[in-house]
């Protein structure tokens, strides 16, 4: 389910992005599953048409999504490339850490940090759609 707070002080563009992300990554959507439309799920979810264009070009540059011109925007293949660009990241980033003497407490914290500045949003259990408008958390 895709739940988009407006309350939150996370974008909605970025909510929906994290989202859609963790389902392709954690393969509750597969590979050539077919995406809403940008209009579709824009109105599901209340959101602007361009709010949810932004997380579908953000996907597809990322390459969990793939725009197949009028047939629509599906899970690419290409997704599980992200786990290995997250391991070579963080391989990266342990030799930056190691080389400026940063200890490895301080080094997770940065870490955490990172994840939870606006980017950490709970993994959905499916494309259902829910959006919860602003001063009312049980709706």
């Amino acid at each position: 389910m895709i739940v988009v707070d407006s309350t939150s002080p996370v974008p909605p563009f970025e909510q929906l992005r994290a989202q859609l992300a963790r389902q392709i990554q954690d393969h509750t959507l597969a590979v050539g599953t077919k995406l809403p439309t940008i209009r579709r799920l824009a109105a599901d979810l209340g959101l602007a048409v361009n709010t949810v264009g932004r997380a579908y070009r953000e996907l597809e540059e990322a390459g969990l999504i793939e725009t197949r011109g009028p047939a629509g925007s599906f899970v690419s293949a290409a997704g599980g490339q992200g786990r290995e660009r997250a391991r070579r990241a963080a391989a990266e980033y342990a030799t930056v850490i190691a080389s400026v003497g940063i200890d490895t407490g301080e080094a997770l914290r940065i870490v955490q940090a990172a994840l939870t500045n606006g980017t950490a949003v709970s993994p959905p259990s499916s494309l259902s759609t829910a959006h919860v408008p602003d001063g009312d958390p049980d709706a």
